[in-house]
């Protein structure tokens, strides 16, 4: 399976590589939801590891049908 982020990587508001998923608004937004993935919050430090991105990018992903289209 590729990944899309860094497996043992940790991933802070700000780095670039986040934008994949969301830009800092809507991760905001998510975390106030408990809709997002999985993060350490830190006193005002925000944390994501590689490695749940990833399982919450595979959990999110959409496999197309692979039927006939009428």
């Amino acid at each position: 399976m590729a990944y899309l982020f860094e497996q043992d990587r940790n991933y802070v508001l700000g780095d670039p590589e986040l934008e994949i998923i969301g830009d800092h608004q809507k991760l905001a937004q998510w975390r106030h939801k408990r809709i997002g993935p999985a993060y350490y919050k830190l006193r005002r430090k925000i944390i994501y590891r590689g490695a749940d991105l990833n399982a919450w990018a595979e959990a999110n992903r959409v496999e197309p049908s692979r039927g006939e289209m009428n």
